[in-house]
């Protein structure tokens, strides 16, 4: 019994897997000679143990101390053995463990290697994107190649053959160049361009660079469609946005006929409204914080829309179908709100954070990124929109503002108050502009004169899609977003300032009513 109990003792210590650091891996690592610290390290990553990382990381951060030939982490008062970790005492002598930059860079390599067997996926696809720009030698693109065959997630599993091919790219071996090459040709990275490029310059070999050619061929086309999908979308983001501040716009100006220069006044109430609403969440309300654009986007809606009352009740009133004073006078507001705002909030912008749900991004390749806000903000003028058309097409309010819309006379024939449908399109006119100063918010900087960045785009948008027609607002805003980015991706923003800006005097020169015209006695 006692002999068959100690086989089976030497049977498990022998199966047992040795250490990954021992105190002879330790000492070299600690020791100062670059050759024996990286022979430690691609050790350390050959076995694959995940219990060095704890001592790689005490590394990095420089709690290692010698005290003669033993090694210590010492984190504060406490210090324990570097291979065991048990409690020890700190002599008075202990030194530091010098660590050079390219040390680092390789100690951090090698926990990535090592994270590569960890069973967590997160874990696994966090050490990839470390490793994406690391060089491998022979050995390690050998490591690579072990935790490429282990891997039973495609898209980790992908990466790893990638970052093989990329290193086999470099070897002296022709067949292994030659498979790298054909390896590379699907894959979508501006760094695997470059060293497709690289390997071209240098490579001598006639069907080498054949293949070389055409997988270089396939990832600058597949690299260009992810660049022209990302200016697609930032057209969109951009259009949306000038949709937002263009809706209210459309509604004023194409009931009331009123030219409201304070429109992008209205748009900063919003922005500053998100501002205020942001800091009393900080304060009052900080375990809800990241929810505060729910309370700021109604709360900039109402403020936005009160001013609006005022400015309508107090100054447009008297000058209905004056366009030109109209427009003097709102210009003359918006100087007024914007003093205002100095004096109440100072000159200089504010600061307006995204909440952590709208902060990250989405990784579509490697060169298309969409930026959590900038999706919620389409997706957010969206859902505007559609509530905006069910509340001009589908509620009693609606059905007067398109009736005073298209006949103020005969309205007030039949009974609709034009003075208080005036005055409640005006308030949702600007209310929408401080939906648009929320959207704002969370892109750019707030300050005193965000508006005026807006409101010539604004009218635009407005002019070119028909005045009072959402539907060409709509066209009219993506239709400007996407063309100034493309335009602006070709040629720069100011020369794509100057061609919009020509394209909609030709256009509105041919077809004075826009995109789509008012129907009805309008019309005339």
């Amino acid at each position: 019994m006692l002999r068959l109990l100690a086989g089976l003792m030497l049977l498990a210590m022998s199966a047992a897997p040795a250490m990954a650091l021992d105190r002879g891996g330790i000492a070299q690592l600690t020791g100062g000679d670059p050759d024996e610290q990286r022979k430690a390290l691609d050790a350390a990553a050959a076995q694959g143990d995940l219990s060095a990382i704890p001592f790689l990381r005490d590394l990095l951060a420089d709690r290692v101390k010698l005290a003669g030939d033993t090694a210590l982490i010492v984190d504060g008062d406490k210090v324990v053995d570097a291979l065991d970790r048990t409690p020890a005492e700190r002599p008075a002598d202990a030194e530091d463990v010098s660590t050079s930059n390219s040390l680092r860079l390789a100690i951090e390599e090698t926990i990535a290697l090592l994270e590569l067997a960890s069973p967590d996926r997160a874990l696994r696809l966090e050490a990839v994107k470390r490793l994406q720009n690391a060089e491998f030698d022979e050995p390690r693109l050998a490591l690579l190649a072990k935790a490429e065959q282990k891997e039973r997630d495609a898209g980790v599993r992908d990466t790893l053959r990638q970052m093989r091919a990329l290193g086999e790219l470099q070897s002296p071996d022709r067949a292994l160049r030659l498979s790298a090459a054909q390896a590379l040709r699907t894959t979508i990275s501006g760094r695997v361009r470059e060293a497709l490029k690289t390997r071209l310059a240098t490579e001598e070999d006639g069907e080498l660079r054949v293949a070389l050619t055409r997988s270089l061929r396939n990832v600058e086309s597949s690299l260009a469609v992810g660049e022209n999908l990302g200016v697609v979308f930032s057209g969109l983001s951009l259009g949306s946005i000038l949709l937002l501040a263009a809706l209210g716009l459309a509604i004023t100006y194409g009931l009331m006929g009123v030219i409201n220069m304070a429109h992008g006044e209205m748009m900063m109430i919003g922005a500053y409204a998100t501002y205020v609403v942001q800091n009393l969440f900080r304060a009052h309300l900080p375990d809800y914080f990241q929810w505060y654009l729910a309370a700021a986007a109604p709360a900039a809606f109402i403020v936005a829309a009160l001013v609006g009352v005022a400015i309508e009740r107090t100054v447009i009133r008297f000058l209905y179908g004056r366009a030109l004073e109209t427009l003097l006078a709102t210009w003359g507001v918006s100087l007024i709100l914007m003093q205002a705002v100095r004096s109440l909030f100072g000159a200089q912008n504010v600061q307006v954070e995204n909440p952590a749900w709208m902060s990250g991004r989405v990784f579509v390749t490697d060169n298309l990124e969409l930026p959590y806000n900038r999706i919620v903000i389409i997706v957010f003028s969206v859902g505007v929109l559609l509530l905006v058309s069910y509340l001009l097409a589908r509620t009693r309010l609606g059905l007067f503002v398109r009736a005073v819309t298209q006949n103020r006379g005969m309205a007030r024939c039949v009974g609709v108050d034009s003075s208080r449908i005036d005055t409640m399109a005006f308030a949702l006119g600007s209310g929408l502009a401080g939906l648009a100063g929320v959207a704002l918010s969370q892109v750019g900087n707030v300050g005193p004169d965000l508006g005026q960045h807006y409101i010539v785009d604004s009218f635009m948008v407005v002019v070119l899609g028909g005045v009072g027609q959402l539907a060409g607002a709509v066209y009219a805003a993506l239709g400007l977003g996407v063309a100034g980015k493309i335009l602006e991706n070709m040629s720069g923003a100011v020369l794509a300032e100057i061609a919009l800006l020509i394209f909609i005097v030709v256009f509105i020169q041919k077809r004075p009513q826009g995109l789509f015209a008012l129907g009805g006695r309008q019309a005339d």
